[in-house]
């Protein structure tokens, strides 16, 4: 990541909430209709507060910190999405939220995904940013470099943004080098969510950078399950698809500064205020 200034700058109250095994931290900012926002992976939810202000003007904004991330401790199980999504399910019952939408950046946007395909009745509209959904998508010098992350890495980032935040904010700060072995493992497991997203039954906005980890063929690939780009919208957007479902390339940007860019902001507003 960038060394994006990471402090939830508006006012929020983090808690705790025991579901699903976990003690999963989240704060809640503004008020209206309510959101979700998963952060990326060696990250936490502190990362999207360039946007926050944005996203919070009409909507509360609930950001989870993610299993072994940020004020989250790490508990005896992978870093796996579906399992993390199972979380997401239980804190959205645990809150007693009537079908928040589900935002989620990298790590946080195959949370999201996830949880909009095991529990689309919990859910209201999905956006998922810079999520590929097949591991073979990915440029293959960046699938070398994910090769190298382990524990032993931890030393050489020790002048990274990501490791500063996890010292000040992790329950268990020695835990780092096991953050970054499970991180590793997860990344060098083999996916493929074809079938998965093709039977998505919740309104997603699949969003990636023009320079993203994956080509943006990919993601016009992932479009094309959901009924997208197969024809003209017609003029009245009668032939868009038919389970409201959108797609946006962000200009100037890439997988890692994407999250705090006002475009994404601006994409993921207009997603979820749109009326049909």
């Amino acid at each position: 990541m960038t060394a994006t200034e990471w402090s939830a700058g508006a006012a929020g109250s983090g808690q705790y909430a025991e579901v699903n095994g976990i003690n999963l931290y989240y704060e809640t900012h503004g008020t209206g209709r309510p959101m979700i926002l998963l952060h990326g992976g060696l990250c936490s939810g502190e990362m999207f507060a360039p946007i926050l202000p944005a996203l919070t003007d009409h909507h509360q904004v609930i950001l989870v910190d993610l299993q072994g991330h940020g004020r989250t401790a790490d508990i005896d199980r992978p870093l796996d999405v579906t399992l993390m999504a199972d979380d997401i399910a239980a804190l959205i019952e645990h809150l007693g939220l009537e079908k928040p939408d589900v935002v989620g950046y990298s790590l946080g946007g195959g949370v999201a995904l996830q949880v909009a395909i095991k529990y689309p009745h919990r859910v209201g509209r999905l956006v998922s940013a810079s999520a590929n959904i097949r591991r073979d998508a990915i440029y293959p010098e960046m699938l070398q470099q994910q090769g190298q992350v382990s524990g032993a890495a931890a030393e050489f980032m020790k002048d990274t943004p990501m490791y500063e935040l996890y010292q000040r904010v992790a329950p268990r700060p020695e835990d780092f080098p096991r953050l970054l072995d499970k991180i590793g493992e997860a990344m060098a497991k083999d996916f493929d969510y074809t079938e998965e997203v093709r039977g998505l039954q919740v309104p997603a906005l699949i969003v990636a950078a023009d320079a993203d980890m994956a080509p943006p063929s990919h993601f016009v690939e992932v479009f094309k399950l959901l009924d997208g780009g197969l024809r003209d919208g017609g003029w009245t957007g009668e032939n868009r698809p038919k389970g409201g479902h959108a797609l946006a390339i962000l200009p100037g940007v890439t997988h890692y500064d994407l999250a705090d860019s006002p475009l994404f902001a601006a994409v993921t507003l207009a997603f979820l205020d749109r009326q049909n």
